[in-house]
């Protein structure tokens, strides 16, 4: 956030080049006359009526139903948390993350655009090739432009940070499913809590080797950011509907959620690269990478698996899925042996409902919801409708004004995110500090049994029930793990 709003502020504030959005606005335009756009109103960097623009639209959104539907990532986050911070979580995440790419596009697109022309630009006198910008050069390069080689390094820190943080959801998310839904579930389901760390832990290790392999592949062989961003959408999109309807229609049968995600990826990679072919004569990485072979491919990845749905379910009868059925899925035992090397043992035939022992938090999630569908709905018209559609359609360009404005309400959210992600957290974990705090102090002054004492008498400020710790109803048994790690059933 930080190196967001420091480049928002050199940009549109301190530069010596530009320093304005009026600054900026004129240089765009400038720059338009020398080197119009095709495809977009009047030739202008200034504006929504882009036919590359509506393409990537539409691209965009294909793919990321693919990333947020479909990556164990998202999930993961949201089991791990409480079940009720997880709408008011996911839309302020939501929320404050818009701003992002806004803000950052908005600024260093443009000032890359603005500044290639001028000395302090890293390539000059020659512009950014197509292949530097699908690498994804042009954020360190407008940094450099703008701020020299702290511009560099902020650039570092900005991604760094970033990149390892998305590299580390998804080797956990990756690890779990490995874990416990392969593993677990098909070749050793009785495996000890000291088993199934071991295979999570060789999972997150392999998974980061073969994931640093195939970067690097793709690196020596040409294969850029961009080019990547487009595809996804075609290699994944084809299981978001049957995902969805597992979830959402009892209808769905094991053959339609099956098949259908493995036939509409291969209908996409038909779309795609004979769309390549039929168009561009050839296929290559550019004619491969261009809009309207990409366009095909997502399109069709997203499409296609309603067609094989329907065939399915005609063939096959439609399923009659009691999702009454997923209660009786257990909480895994992941705990290691204890002290004396006993490791507790869970009757996996056991058909029995898993009791959830809180009704208030089962209540409150309904009506959590019934929210989520409102808000969902509000959000989707106004983001992918109102916003941009008649900017879109009216072939507005930009005026100073305007433009001006745009700037100011993006640094206006950028700062609301600020505010979420940075300040948020910490007043509402101020409790959780405070005792974490406190007790580190007397635990490293010699009371310990304070904090012990403060414990037992503060069970509900510590996350477990009075007496015997974690406790769990599994049909007619109860497991009890006490503080003292013996494990009781």
């Amino acid at each position: 956030m930080v190196m967001i709003l420091l480049f928002a502020f050199t940009t549109y504030a301190t530069n010596e080049t530009l320093g304005s959005p009026g600054a900026v606005w004129e240089k765009l335009v400038e720059k338009a006359a020398i080197s119009p756009v095709s495809g977009n109103a009047e030739g202008s960097y200034l504006t929504m009526r882009s036919q590359s623009g509506g393409i990537f639209f539409v691209i965009n959104i294909i793919g990321n139903f693919g990333t947020v539907f479909l990556d164990n990532g998202y999930w993961n986050k949201a089991i791990a948390a409480s079940p009720a911070a997880a709408l008011p979580g996911y839309v302020l995440g939501g929320l404050s993350w818009f701003a992002i790419p806004w803000l950052t596009a908005t600024t260093m697109g443009l000032a890359c655009l603005a500044l290639e022309s001028t000395p302090s630009f890293p390539t000059y006198p020659n512009p950014l090739s197509s292949s530097q910008i699908s690498a994804g050069l042009v954020l360190p390069n407008a940094a450099v432009a703008l701020l020299g080689r702290s511009g560099a390094v902020c650039t570092l820190l900005l991604l760094f940070i970033a990149i390892t943080s998305a590299a580390s959801s998804e080797l956990i998310s990756v690890s779990s499913i490995f874990t416990y839904d392969i593993y677990k579930t098909y070749i050793n389901p009785k495996a000890s809590g000291n088993k199934l760390i071991f295979v999570s832990h060789s999972c997150v290790f392999l998974f980061s080797l073969i994931m640093s392999g195939f970067s690097v592949g793709l690196y020596y062989i040409g294969i850029g950011m961009g080019y990547l961003y487009l595809l996804m959408g075609v290699i994944i999109s084809s299981a978001v509907i049957p995902a969805a309807l597992t979830l959402l229609w009892k209808g769905q049968n094991f053959q339609a959620a099956t098949i259908a995600p493995v036939a509409g990826f291969c209908c996409a990679l038909i779309a795609w690269l004979t769309t390549a072919k039929g168009l561009e004569g050839d296929l290559t990485v550019d004619t491969t990478g261009s809009d309207m072979p990409m366009l095909a491919g997502n399109v069709v990845a997203l499409l296609s698996p309603l067609i094989f749905i329907a065939i399915c379910t005609l063939v096959w009868k439609p399923s009659n899925f009691d999702f009454k059925e997923l209660k009786k899925i257990k909480p895994v035992n992941d705990i290691p042996e204890d002290v004396n090397g006993t490791v507790m043992e869970v009757d996996e035939d056991d058909d029995s409902e898993y009791v959830y022992q809180d009704p208030k938090e089962t209540e409150l999630l309904d009506r959590y919801a019934k929210i989520a569908r409102i808000i969902c709905v509000v959000l989707a018209i106004s983001f992918l409708v109102i916003w941009p559609m008649p900017m879109y359609g009216s072939g507005y360009v930009f005026s100073k004004k305007f433009f001006t404005g745009w700037v100011v309400v993006g640094i206006i959210w950028i700062f609301f995110s600020s505010f979420i992600v940075c300040i948020l957290p910490l007043w509402e974990g101020r409790y959780g500090l405070f005792y974490a705090i406190r007790g580190m102090y007397w635990d490293i002054t010699g009371q310990s049994q304070k904090l012990r004492d403060w414990q037992d008498s503060n069970p509900e400020k510590m996350h477990k029930p009075q007496g015997s710790g974690l406790q769990m109803l599994e049909g007619e048994k109860v497991i009890a793990i006490t503080e003292t790690n013996e494990i009781k059933k």
